[in-house]
């Protein structure tokens, strides 16, 4: 059926061919009989072989109006970017004036590709031509797709203002001056009329005209972005908004520091800021900030300094803490720092450098001045307050970690203080009074004016730094905000600027692709028209394995699923691809696609290769242990069970010789810890041993003696079992002393008894250190400063300890008491010596250097005397020298201590 139909294409282009069918002839009906042939072609599934056709009579026909249809609406049907059939074709009846054809054409294109640029624009100047209104539809379609078109945004917000629907019309002409900064300079004049409009109808989204003042300064001019917010500036000082007047002038001084206009509107704004304050003439004097002559920069910060200290405001000292001014006499401040500190008389001069001055709302001068019980109920019972409060304490500027040490302890309990921060993430997540500083992704702000989900979306894209991160952002805006947004388009295009030019693949140049891949099929207006394949990409990624562990998947993303995807969907070798990244991936949905489409062998091969190369492929051997040891297929592959467990212990001694030599370790210790919980938390590997004959014991024992980083209390419990099961049998090579060089074997009473050691010195001891450093300090001269010094000796003592302890803690292993033996002498015993000098017996308790008091007989194994009886058994006589002195003694009796 598809060769007749190929057959009668071919005729009907020869007798085109031969007809030579004029223009004027041709008609709706004509395309739609053709449009019949095109949809027999796409179902009879040989559009390749009817475009090939068409296109070989293009080459020596390129008017072939036929020709011309069916290719062009098979390119359509295939989804390629390659229209210009189409355009030749429209071109041709455009030419002819036959407007009825072409307006038939866009809309049969339209109706396969909505989004198709060119047959919008033809289809809205027909209608245009008609006086349609339909032309309207048509432009906003434009706009919505086409981000570079900035006229007929301009022309759709002029006819809703018309109309008065004034919102909308605001829409549009945001979307127009948008696209007028990123299309640069030539279009100033309509950047600076748009403008002007914007700023008689929403002059109070101050966020909104910084974002164009921004994008005005980096793509077109500094100079000219100033000159704009001067009329902006005008209405904030008329409505006496003073702190965004001043913002916007220092912006001004910023870009042009000598503006004397800037210098003499800023001295204004600050008279009218601090209209009521006693000392506003003398300070702006003393600060020059009228002079020219002074930088200004330096005198607007002398003059915020000066203009703080007031009698009512409040300071902070670093010793004193919150203080409240009484009185200012000329140069003179006098201070009340509450019940402890008493009045205190300071020049200004020395306010300026010892005081920091905060306003009435800093949450400082909240826990100074409020009961705890009632600011605790505030922050609990208004989150958004109470964030709002900290953020601007902190010059509007402020980390989660800040918030943290300003509200727990002090405000809320550690428990409290666990639930109001988890509600607390979301109020700054979804709050759109929150947002985070465009430099700083970790640093929050507050808003004086609520902004779009958009914006906000926007502003953390700019301040988040990190590649993989930056998606996540791309990926929640498209699921959250408006994707027609101009804003999302500057996002979209980050990424594909990674696919416009690169040298080599790169786990970047992979993710751009599937983001860009995965945005343009949600919005195929956005398909930016990539000239790779996938298949092309991944030839080029030098190892498969790396790209996809680097692949970074996120809250909003799922990069490496969309990577299988492709390779299962786009590359005829892919059962290949997926064994070779299978020990990367290990995901059993892998394994069942392998094995439900016919590659049971490939599967199996690949698990006895994973035990063979056990170095190459580790984690891949612990997958089929632990995931696939009950499958039918795994059986057959007949790998012997203690050829398993001895690949895993092997394993286990290879990650801790890395580990021992700083190679891979988190990932060495993670993969160390998996081994641990299958061979030793439910006793696999002992259950095993004890099933076994005593040339298994010996072998595997062996082998798990040979780890010489393992727990020594692993060890310990496995040779225990063996001798409650064979009391007389024989270790062989090596046996290990009860705790490796890096391990200390405690009691679990004294560990405690450590932690809650380090926890008073860093809780208590320290911080109250940290208090008598402060008051010392604020005494003055510390040469002859004794409680300065003292404190310092205590500071580095109190330092020294904790370090100590910490990392006795971190190495410390707690004796469990069920694994204890007296079959030798060991830690947890108690040992009776027949002094074979006197005759006499000494008894001694074996347990470590912390419970460790020779007064009490109490000996740690790890001093000499206990290290020398270590591993005795019962009857055993031992000879040794300490400190040149001879001992001989006979093991008596070996018991259990008792804890």
């Amino acid at each position: 059926m598809s060769e007749e139909l190929v057959k009668s294409v071919q005729d009907m282009l020869n007798e085109e061919k031969w007809t030579r069918a004029a223009i004027s002839n041709y008609s709706k009906n004509n395309f739609i009989e053709l449009a019949a042939v095109v949809e027999n072609a796409r179902n009879e599934n040989c559009i390749d072989d009817v475009k090939a056709v068409c296109d070989e009579h293009l080459s020596h026909t390129k008017n072939s109006i036929i020709a011309l249809y069916i290719s062009g609406m098979l390119a359509l049907k295939k989804g390629t970017l390659d229209n210009s059939a189409l355009v030749t074709l429209i071109t041709i009846f455009q030419d002819n004036h036959k407007s009825n054809i072409v307006t038939y054409l866009c809309e049969t294109i339209l109706a396969d590709d909505e989004s198709n640029k060119f047959a919008l624009r033809t289809l809205a100047d027909c209608y245009r031509e008609e006086s349609n209104e339909k032309m309207w539809d048509i432009y906003e379609t434009i706009v919505r797709i086409d981000y570079e078109e900035a006229d007929i945004a301009k022309m759709l917000a002029e006819r809703y203002e018309k109309d008065g629907d004034s919102e909308t019309a605001i829409d549009y002409y945001k979307k127009a001056i948008l696209r007028y900064i990123n299309n640069g300079s030539n279009f100033m004049n309509q950047i600076k009329e748009i403008w002007t409009k914007l700023v008689t109808v929403i002059p109070e989204e101050i966020d909104f005209f910084y974002l164009l003042q921004r994008k005005i300064a980096k793509s077109i001019s500094e100079e000219k972005s100033a000159v704009l917010m001067q009329e902006l500036y005008v209405y904030y000082k008329d409505t006496q908004d003073w702190n965004t007047a001043i913002d916007i002038l220092k912006l001004i001084l910023q870009i042009d520091e000598k503006d004397a206009w800037a210098r003499r509107e800023i001295v204004d704004c600050f008279r009218g800021k601090y209209a009521g304050h006693s000392q506003l003439d003398d300070y702006i004097r003393v600060s020059n900030l009228s002079q020219n002559w002074r930088n200004i920069f330096e005198a607007i910060s002398d003059f915020e300094k000066h203009i703080a200290f007031d009698a009512k405001n409040f300071v902070f000292h670093r010793s004193w803490g919150v203080g409240l001014i009484r009185k200012v006499t000329g140069d003179q401040l006098t201070i009340n720092f509450g019940k402890k500190y008493g009045m205190h008389e300071m020049s200004l001069k020395m306010a300026i450098s010892a005081l920091q001055p905060l306003t009435a709302d800093h949450i400082w001068v909240l826990k100074a001045t409020k009961p705890r019980e009632t600011l605790a109920k505030m922050v609990k019972d208004d989150k958004a307050w109470a964030l709002k409060t900290i953020i601007k304490s902190f010059g509007n500027n402020c980390d989660f970690k800040r918030i943290k040490a300003e509200l727990s302890p002090a405000i809320l309990t550690p428990g409290e203080w666990t639930s109001w921060s988890t509600s607390a993430r979301k109020v700054l997540d979804t709050d759109p009074t929150f947002g985070v500083n465009p430099n700083d992704i970790n640093m929050y702000t507050v808003r004086d004016r609520a902004i779009s989900q958009e914006e906000k979306l926007s502003n953390e894209f700019k301040a988040q730094k990190q590649f993989f991160a930056r998606i996540d952002v791309l990926m929640k805006f498209a699921a959250e905000a408006d994707t027609e947004s101009e804003l999302f388009a500057d996002m979209f295009s980050y990424f594909t600027g990674y696919l416009k030019s690169f040298s080599n693949v790169t786990e970047q140049v992979m993710a751009a692709f599937l983001v860009v891949r995965r945005i343009s099929s949600q919005f195929p207006h956005l398909n930016p028209g990539i000239k790779y394949t996938f298949e092309q990409l991944f030839n080029e990624i030098e190892n498969p394995r790396e790209t996809y562990a680097a692949l970074k998947d996120t809250k909003n993303t799922s990069l490496r699923k969309d990577f299988l995807s492709c390779i299962k969907t786009l590359l005829p070798n892919w059962v290949d691809v997926y064994i070779e990244l299978f020990p990367t991936v290990l995901q059993d949905e892998m394994l069942v696609t392998l094995i439900n489409t016919g590659h049971l062998e490939q599967v199996k091969q690949l698990a006895a290769v994973s035990f063979e190369e056990y170095r190459l492929y580790r984690e891949a051997a612990i997958y089929f242990f632990r995931e696939c040891s009950e499958e039918d297929w795994f059986k057959s592959v007949d790998i012997p069970y203690e050829k398993q467990l001895i690949t895993l212990i092997h394993i286990m001694d290879l990650t801790y010789r890395e580990i021992a030599n700083h190679v891979d370790t988190t990932e060495n210790r993670k993969i160390n810890r998996q081994i641990q919980l299958l061979l030793f938390k439910n006793d696999q590997l002992l259950k095993y041993i004890l099933e076994n004959d005593k040339d298994t014991i010996t072998r595997m024992y062996t082998l798990v003696d040979d780890v010489k980083d393992l727990d020594p209390a692993i060890k310990m419990n496995i040779r225990n079992k063996i001798l409650e099961k064979y009391p007389d049998f024989k270790f062989y090579g090596t046996e290990e002393k009860t705790v490796a060089q890096q391990g200390l074997i405690v009691t679990a009473k004294m560990f405690e008894q450590k932690k809650q050691q380090l926890e008073h010195i860093t809780s208590v001891d320290i911080p109250a250190n940290s208090k008598e450093i402060g008051e010392a300090l604020a005494q003055g001269d510390l040469r002859e400063n004794a409680e300065y010094k003292a404190a310092k000796e205590r500071q580095t003592l109190l330092a020294s300890t904790a370090t100590k302890l910490q990392d006795e803690i971190n190495r410390a292993r707690i004796f469990d008491p069920t694994t204890g033996t007296t079959a030798r002498v060991s830690f947890g015993t108690v040992v009776t010596l027949k002094n074979d000098v006197s005759g006499e017996s000494e008894e001694y308790t074996i347990l470590g250097p912390w419970e460790s008091d020779p007064d009490n007989k109490v000996i740690s194994y790890m001093s000499p005397f206990g290290n020398a009886i270590l591993n005795a058994k019962e009857k055993q006589a031992l000879s040794f020298v300490i400190n040149e002195h001879d001992y001989k003694y006979t093991v008596e009796k070996i018991e259990m201590a008792k804890f």
